[in-house]
């Protein structure tokens, strides 16, 4: 896969958690990333938790490439619900209405 800074990716670590993150940069050894949101599984379906309880959200993470088992384009309806939950502002779809 090719990543591609500024867009949003979905990442499986080798730890089995897996969390959503827009990419800043690229690196060798690392991405850079900001704003990782992580995914549980609940009762209520899907959910998105702070992947970094005590973390200046204003400031980059960095992943660890080795750290990294997938990393896969991200559903557009969860890329919506991480848009909303980082910014507050709730992503619109064109949609063509037929009658």
């Amino acid at each position: 896969m090719n990543i591609q800074v500024d867009e949003i990716y979905t990442f499986k670590l080798i730890t089995g958690e897996e969390l959503v993150a827009k990419v800043l940069e690229l690196q060798d050894d690392y991405i850079v990333v900001k704003h990782p949101i992580s995914t549980v599984i609940s009762p209520q379906g899907l959910q998105m938790v702070p992947s970094l309880f005590s973390a200046n959200t204003e400031k980059t993470v960095q992943i660890n490439k080795s750290s990294c088992a997938m990393v896969a384009d991200t559903r557009d309806d969860v890329r919506d619900s991480w848009i909303q939950a980082t910014t507050g502002i709730a992503p619109v779809r064109k949609q063509i209405i037929t009658g």
